[in-house]
């Protein structure tokens, strides 16, 4: 049986309303940082957070009850629940908001919205905090209309959405070049699920026709082969097929089955297994060369591929 919360509309108090404080009117400049404002409100730090401008950030946390107003942000926050139902209740002055948090649900804070919110018990969240710039462009890339405002959603269903967010908690690898590439991909999936299911006038995207040319394809392979420091960013890629990130992503897949992320992870794991099979090279000198952090971190990506670790293969293969 299926959850929906329960909302319905506050009746007139003499009470302040959230939503015509004058926090509603910030300017986009002058609305806080999406991660400065969650950290304040959730009275701790993420246990993990991977950002960077062109994409803004993916956290997760582990957070207390909490009774407190969520200021205007900047960015669109977006969140999906990994784990266990716990009670709510949201309120902006006007509408109030009775539920359950639940897997293969989301919860979407427009930039710029304000409420309060009552979480009763701790909580684990992931947040997408997703860049206003980051919707426009993905809207321009895909040919739609101007999008629409964000519709604030609260533990809405929508499992597609919420299985995109949770994969980043567990796909980050320890390697710069990998987990850049992957949520470069996942935040602009995000951005193009949420045009598509979470705005005010829905937007279509054309069905991809065609893939990349075999010039064109190569070259990205090239790049992504590559063993120095190139740029293996989905910016870069794109720029250097001549196409934007959104058609170059659709394209490539079209071509190779595989998204760009899933293609270097995969020529990752057969240079990995050459060298561990061919050579002598220890596990962690193996780690480095592939650009991993640590060894724990690319025996951690070895082991989700393979099912083993680095080391029991090659003793397997030998």
């Amino acid at each position: 049986m299926s959850y929906k919360p329960v909302t319905r509309d506050l009746p007139q108090k003499n009470e302040p309303d959230i939503s015509e404080t004058p926090q509603r009117g910030l300017t986009i400049t002058e609305r806080g940082p999406a991660d400065a404002e969650m950290t304040r409100v959730l009275k701790t730090r993420p246990l993990s957070m991977a950002s960077d401008s062109s994409s803004g950030a993916i956290t997760f946390w582990r957070h207390d009850p909490l009774h407190d107003v969520v200021r205007p942000m900047a960015d669109h926050v977006i969140m999906a629940f990994p784990a266990e139902p716990v009670r709510f209740e949201r309120r902006d002055g006007k509408t109030f908001v009775n539920g359950m948090t639940r897997p293969a649900t989301v919860t979407v804070i427009p930039a710029g919205s304000s409420s309060r919110w009552d979480i009763y018990q701790p909580l684990s969240v992931v947040q997408l905090y997703l860049p206003l710039t980051t919707l426009k462009r993905i809207a321009h890339e895909a040919g739609t209309s101007t999008p629409g405002d964000l519709v604030e959603r609260t533990a809405h269903p929508d499992p597609i959405t919420s299985r995109l967010l949770l994969s980043a908690a567990d796909a980050l690898e320890g390697s710069a070049a990998l987990d850049a590439l992957f949520r470069h991909q996942l935040t602009d999936l995000l951005a193009t699920r949420l045009l598509a299911a979470h705005t005010g006038s829905p937007a279509t995207f054309r069905p991809i026709m065609g893939g990349l040319s075999p010039r064109v394809l190569g070259r990205a392979i090239e790049r992504l082969r590559s063993d120095s420091d190139a740029d293996v960013s989905l910016a870069a890629l794109a720029s250097d097929a001549g196409l934007s990130r959104f058609h170059f992503c659709r394209a490539f897949k079209e071509s190779t089955g595989l998204s760009p992320h899933a293609w270097l992870r995969q020529h990752r794991l057969e240079q990995a297994m050459n060298m561990l099979r061919d050579t002598d090279v220890s596990v962690v000198s193996v780690a480095t060369a592939l650009g991993y952090s640590s060894q724990t971190a690319f025996a951690a990506a070895f082991r989700k591929l393979t099912g083993e670790t680095p080391s029991d293969w090659r003793r397997r293969m030998r």
